[in-house]
């Protein structure tokens, strides 16, 4: 029980990639909660920030029970994350603003940590996975919000509802461009081609993550095998060291012997 308390309270004070993303997603979700509470919003902008306020909760819910079913002491993990479950209710909307409990938690890891660059530079793959996420559900989100309020009622124009507008911020970001659904004011062009520029950036860094996920086994398997190289070659040479030395004291136990016999001849005469 002890060992398992000791790992528990080090798991959950170890600031980690995926706890600053979870925090910008809390804070981006407590804005969303925060202006559909309080806001003066057109039905489809209401219906398109309770899609992604769902999407974010979706995310949250998955890593909830994905942690919970890591932990090794459930039961410590359900004591300590108990508000992160119910904040991650989508259909109950004032427990969603709970999620500033999670943000308070990561400032104070952030202050009880005294170097917080180095320990996410250390966990590079779990840095570059928070950080795929947290670029996805922004540029989405906000993508198809704008887009959304600059377009609607706009004359030609042809996104009038949530799931246009997040249907033209998917096409866009992965640059596909099916063209059934597009901008026709100048500040929607404008959106578009930093979404589009997003989209090419961001499709670039998973490239490099996939390359590198597939490249490092075989660098691992190189060094690997050179290790093994090095291993093998010093243990030739130490069996010559070895060799050698053996050598070397049969020579000498023979001169020993040599002068012996000499010594034994000279005294005789």
């Amino acid at each position: 029980m002890f060992k398992a308390k000791r790992w528990s309270s080090k798991k959950f004070n170890t600031l980690e990639p995926i706890e600053l993303a979870m925090m910008v997603l809390s804070f981006f979700s407590v804005i969303i909660v925060l202006t559909i509470t309080f806001g003066k919003l057109e039905k489809e902008t209401y219906r398109l920030l309770l899609y992604i306020d769902g999407a974010i909760c979706f995310i949250f819910m998955s890593r909830f029970f994905w942690e919970l079913h890591k932990a090794r002491n459930k039961m410590y993990f359900l004591r300590h994350h108990w508000i992160d479950f119910l904040a991650s209710i989508p259909a109950i909307e004032a427990l969603r603003i709970a999620r500033v409990f999670q943000i308070l938690r990561v400032i104070r890891l952030i202050r009880m940590s005294s170097s917080i660059l180095w320990p996410l530079l250390r966990q590079k793959k779990q840095a570059t996975l928070a950080s795929l996420l947290l670029a996805t559900v922004l540029i989405l989100a906000n993508a198809s919000v704008l887009i959304l309020l600059v377009e609607s009622g706009n004359e030609g124009a042809n996104i009038h509802t949530a799931e246009q507008a997040i249907w033209w911020a998917l096409v866009t970001i992965s640059t596909v461009g099916y063209g059934d659904f597009y901008p026709v004011s100048t500040l929607g062009h404008v959106i578009g081609g930093i979404v589009i520029i997003s989209g090419v950036s961001f499709f670039g860094v998973i490239s490099g993550y996939m390359a590198s996920v597939f490249v490092a086994p075989d660098e691992q398997e190189r060094k690997e095998s050179q290790q093994e190289l090095i291993r093998v070659e010093l243990e030739q040479v130490l069996s010559r060291m070895e060799a050698n030395q053996h050598q070397m004291e049969k020579n000498q136990t023979e001169m020993l012997n040599e002068i012996a016999q000499l010594r034994k001849e000279l005294a005789k005469k």
